[in-house]
């Protein structure tokens, strides 16, 4: 029995689990801890201070909690942290968190994961497939387990097609299109816009001086949703929506005899107004791919990749980047 760590940080928090793993890479969970501040990013990246000053106290609340079935600090063999921005943003990670949970918790097995990378993990496991996450934001992971393919996921100035900013800010614009007269309006928008929002021409002090302008953007997606079904220009907002998640999943599925699609994330609770286009893209896009539930949540996923660092059963695909597993250091 091996005792591990999986730890999810995002824009809403960090999240932490203890669980045992067995010698087949099986994770069981202990506990779980919550911190609702984000850790912060600077001209640096993702701080690695920030991120220790939550994560420490939380385990050892963890551990404290579990009493006697839990092991004593030093005794957790593995480590996997998931985050947002690890791939550009966590050379500070990559640097300092080796030695730093070695000196605080004994841990000489670390893996240091792109969040998307651990939705995978969640979703699939270490099987072949595809994941498309989405919430705020898209992005689609695939692997044949020998590398990594990704698509999209570059933020909603550059990207992030289909995702909830994306819908939020195309209904937002169509609101802003029947407030003006203009083709392509919708006056059920414009007037669930006015609702949640106020006054049209309020919107641009509302949204333009946001640093949170993604969230306020994707906030606006439920409403484009349950306009669907009896507003056209939602209803093709929503399709054009599943589109750009079926592109992305065409780019990164592997050439795999059947494979996996895996679709996670809160933009998939808005049922069928998008998942229903979305069904009938992939079944034409990817005749081939086989759609199957998340078995999982990415704080879960970052269990499983613990839970097989520490039995040394990891087959996910190592790179510098979206998945990075430092030297482990000598006993």
């Amino acid at each position: 029995m091996s005792w591990v760590l999986g730890v999810d940080s995002g824009g809403s928090g960090l999240r932490i689990a203890l669980g045992a793993a067995d010698g087949d890479a099986a994770v069981r969970t202990i506990g779980t801890a919550v911190s609702t501040e984000p850790v912060r990013t600077g001209r640096s990246g993702i701080d690695p201070a920030h991120l220790l000053e939550q994560l420490l106290p939380a385990v050892r609340t963890l551990l404290a909690r579990a009493g006697n079935e839990a092991p004593a600090a030093e005794a957790i063999g593995a480590v996997a942290i998931g985050a947002a921005g690890m791939a550009t943003l966590g050379d500070g990670l990559r640097a300092e968190l080796p030695a730093a949970l070695e000196s605080a918790l004994g841990v000489r097995r670390l893996a240091l994961a792109a969040d998307a990378v651990t939705a995978y993990a969640g979703a699939l496991g270490q099987r072949p497939g595809a994941v498309v996450a989405a919430g705020t934001g898209m992005i689609a992971l695939g692997t044949d387990l020998t590398g990594w393919q990704r698509a999209d996921g570059w933020g909603h100035l550059l990207g992030d097609c289909g995702g909830g900013s994306w819908i939020g800010r195309a209904g937002l614009e169509a609101a802003m299109r029947a407030y003006d007269g203009r083709r392509g309006g919708s006056a059920a928008l414009l007037s669930r816009m006015e609702v949640v929002f106020g006054p049209a021409p309020g919107m641009p002090g509302v949204v333009y001086p946001r640093t949170d302008r993604p969230a306020v953007l994707a906030s606006f997606a439920p409403e484009v949703a349950r306009c669907a079904a009896h507003d056209p220009v939602a209803a093709d907002i929503l399709g054009e929506a599943a589109r750009h998640v079926a592109d992305a999943a065409v780019a990164v599925c592997p050439q795999v005899e059947e494979c996996e699609v895996a679709l996670t994330g809160g933009l998939f609770k808005m049922g069928d107004p998008l998942l229903v286009p979305l069904r009938a893209e992939l079944a034409v896009r990817l005749p081939r791919a086989r759609p199957v539930s998340a078995e999982g949540d990415p704080l879960a996923g970052a269990l499983r990749i613990a839970a097989a660092l520490a039995t040394g059963s990891l087959r996910l695909p190592c790179d510098g980047r979206l998945l990075t597993v430092p030297t482990e250091r000598d006993e």
